[in-house]
């Protein structure tokens, strides 16, 4: 079933599937109940009946959203309401196509005295919802909140309980949002759709790249590109590393959007195999845009970029990608020519990777830099 909206049906693996039940966890603020509002709205354009049953907002208060993002759709219908029951009695009423819940941890069950929230309250809550599903061949798409750890809020059996699971991250200072499949029984993971968060709710991004790089300052030292892959396509964003004096006993790291066991794991391969020493220094490396990178080809444009900070020497137009081991060495990672599309896209023509079959040492690396 198609959501009337590109980036969620990529994501999705082609669209909503009937019976199924998502699961959409995210931060506060970071625009989830947006987005399924403007999905609501895509679908009942597209002749979907749907209900949102929200238990965080009173009515009048998703009708304002509403408004503001120019949801109109005559087959949305809303109820304000926490019991789980009523809205299960609705559903099974009104039969729409999709029942969106807002949010699984604020709505309960009167059988259990727990306040909503608890383990309890959210486990029994879920397999309720999730029978309706089964039971009667309507999409149940669940929010989700999330903890400071990052996972979602509630017991770890609700996420093996649901048939799709998908985050919405972010960076609050800019408007940028990524979606992300985690798991899904219906189609791939780890497929992300993009889009920016604007004053009048979000809007698909068909060029993430070009979003990225914007602003991108070439002529200062510690910034490089790297070609991510995400799913079938890739996208160029923009990595950043600053190397300054510290005065104290522990110099502070600072990680955002990378595993900072692996930027640790490079620091210590520049000193070892480079003499790059780094030790004694305060490290801060950043993603640009709030982008999560988990592969391991990043290594090499973080080692280039942490290089270049700490020379004061500016790279340029330059991206890089390659998984840094801990011999020294440059492995080649996958998808390259992908990347290598990306790049030639954007007009990107310095690179420094792998190729050939053979690895490159790090030594070698940081001279075609200009290191």
């Amino acid at each position: 079933m198609a959501t009337g909206w590109s980036e969620v049906d990529r994501v999705l693996g082609g669209g909503l599937v009937r019976g199924s039940v998502v699961l959409l966890g995210g931060e506060p603020g970071v625009g989830k109940s947006t987005l399924l509002l403007q999905m609501a709205g895509g679908l009942g354009n597209l002749g979907a009946p749907v209900v949102v049953a929200s238990a965080e907002e009173s009515a009048h208060q998703v009708a304002m959203r509403a408004e503001r993002t120019g949801v109109v759709a005559a087959r949305v219908d809303l109820v304000s309401d926490d019991d789980v029951d009523a809205i299960v009695a609705l559903a099974r009423e009104t039969e729409p196509d999709v029942l969106i819940v807002d949010s699984i941890q604020t709505v309960g069950v009167s059988e259990i005295p727990s306040a909503p929230g608890g383990v309890a309250q959210v486990r029994e809550s879920a397999a309720r919802l999730i029978r309706l599903a089964k039971t009667s061949g309507i999409v149940v798409v669940l929010v989700g909140h999330v903890t400071k750890e990052g996972g979602l809020a509630g017991p770890k059996i609700l996420e093996h309980m649901v048939d799709v699971v998908l985050y919405l991250e972010g960076d609050p200072d800019r408007g940028f949002r990524v979606l992300r499949s985690n798991k899904n029984r219906f189609g791939a993971t780890h497929v992300s759709g993009m889009f920016d968060m604007q004053g009048d709710g979000l809007v698909e991004v068909e060029d993430p790249s070009k979003l990225f790089l914007d602003g991108w300052e070439t002529k200062v030292p510690g910034t490089i590109v790297y070609p991510a892959v995400e799913g079938r396509r890739s996208v160029l964003v923009e990595i950043q590393a600053l190397v300054a004096p510290s005065n104290q006993a522990q110099p502070r790291r600072s990680v955002r959007g990378l595993d900072s066991a692996r930027v640790n794991q490079v620091v210590a391969v520049l000193d070892r195999h480079a003499g790059i020493r780094l030790g004694e220094k305060e490290i801060y490396v950043n993603v640009v845009g709030g982008w999560r990178l988990d592969e391991p080809g990043c290594d090499l444009p973080v080692a280039l970029a942490l290089a270049s900070s700490a020379a004061n020497q500016p790279l340029g137009r330059m991206a890089a990608w390659g998984e840094v081991g801990l011999a020294g060495e440059v492995r080649s990672v996958p998808f390259e020519t992908r990347r290598v599309e990306e790049l030639d896209r954007m007009g990107l023509e310095q690179r420094v990777a792998p190729g050939g079959g053979e690895p490159m040492r790090l030594a070698d690396a940081l001279r075609r830099a200009g290191l």
